[in-house]
């Protein structure tokens, strides 16, 4: 009897083994990786204390009469192709997560028309610490009303294309999605805003959106002709006349491709692109530039920008991209604060050392380390 009853307890533990192994990877969990007080990310549904967002206001359209008829439909089932949309492309990642939460209710707060907005949420496809699917349900339950729609970017199109940088947080594959908004965003969407996940908006987003970009250019911008242009390239490249005669008799100043206006129709008609996939091949061979995604923008776009006030990127405000330290704003009116550099505003507040400016983008922070997550649903793991 001894012996019959060990080999049941054997089978019964082979069982839970194969169980464990076998069956756990394939369970669609709502993981999503986030900062921790150290500043390094931790994978939430791993962890034993599992945080989450709270929920934020249910935005809606303000009672004055100018703001277009809206349509029922939210989340990720709302359509794109609405003419009287406001569209804005971002992207949705685990390192970023709190940053794009934020900006997110930075926007709809100030916007006197949150319904006519359409996020288009760029994320890795094959991201195991946070599957698409788990995105999509995160910020449909944090933004009760919102229209968006989740996009798939594959890696493997651009990992290849990448040169190391003077920052590693550079080389994330998703730093260049913004290179194929074209391909990626449906064909009705027409012209879209493009932000980056680290900084927040104190105005109304329809006044960026009413902003034309004049004939004859793709891209509208603030620039910044200050600024040493130089220095954005090698010597190796302004010492070969046949590469940098790619400005001609253009006046090229620098800009920040954390926010641009794009027109995709002339985007798209242009190949923009394949252009600037051109030049991270050129880079791979002949190391013609130290940042990241943003050089082969100025060899593209450079001296032909559609021209956007200064207010709508105080940039820099996360210091350079070695030391992060704090920095004031820039004198003017400011109507987007954008933490470019090293200093992430959530990282210094949670690390008790935020600068003055940090205090701007906290009430917009969504992130609350007492609600837990909850798992994704199965019928959303497809």
């Amino acid at each position: 009897m001894i012996g019959v009853s060990r080999f049941y307890s054997l089978l019964f533990f082979a069982a839970v083994f194969f169980f464990v192994v076998l069956y756990i990877p394939f369970m669609c969990l709502a993981i999503r990786s986030l900062p921790s007080n150290d500043g390094s990310t931790a994978t939430a549904a791993a962890a034993d204390h599992q945080f989450g967002f709270s929920k934020a206001p249910d935005y809606r359209n303000n009672n004055n009469g100018n703001c277009p008829p809206t349509h029922s439909s939210s989340g990720a089932a709302a359509t794109p192709c609405r003419p009287s949309l406001i569209h804005v492309a971002m992207t949705l990642d685990s390192e970023y997560l709190r940053g794009s939460m934020a900006a997110v209710h930075s926007i709809l707060r100030h916007a006197s028309c949150p319904e006519q907005i359409f996020f288009h949420f760029i994320a890795a496809e094959f991201d195991s610490a946070t599957p698409p699917a788990a995105l999509s349900q995160l910020v449909g339950s944090t933004f009760a009303s919102l229209k968006f729609k989740v996009h798939l970017f594959r890696e493997e199109t651009v990992v290849n294309l990448i040169s190391t940088s003077i920052r590693s947080a550079l080389e994330n594959p998703l730093n260049y999605a913004r290179n194929y908004l074209g391909e990626l965003l449906d064909p009705c969407v027409k012209r879209v805003i493009y932000l980056d996940s680290d900084l927040i908006l104190v105005d109304d987003i329809s006044n960026l959106w009413a902003i034309q970009i004049p004939e004859g250019k793709v891209i509208g911008a603030p620039e910044y002709c200050h600024a040493n242009f130089t220095r954005y390239f090698t010597d190796k490249f302004w010492s070969d006349p046949d590469l940098n005669r790619v400005f001609g008799s253009k006046k090229p100043c620098y800009f920040n491709t954390g926010v641009m206006v794009m027109d995709l129709d002339k985007w798209r008609e242009g190949h923009f692109g394949n252009k600037l996939e051109n030049w991270m091949k050129l880079q791979r061979e002949k190391r013609i530039y130290e940042l990241g995604s943003l050089p082969p923008f100025l060899l593209v776009f450079g001296g032909n920008v559609g021209p956007i006030d200064h207010r709508w990127n105080q940039h820099g405000l996360g210091g350079d991209n070695v030391a992060g330290s704090c920095r004031r704003m820039h004198a003017g009116p400011v109507s987007l604060m954008h933490w470019s550099g090293k200093g992430k505003p959530w990282i210094r507040l949670d690390q008790k050392k935020p600068c003055p400016l940090d205090y701007y983008w906290e009430p917009f922070d969504l992130y609350n380390p007492k609600l837990k997550v909850q798992p994704l649903n199965k019928k959303n793991c497809d």
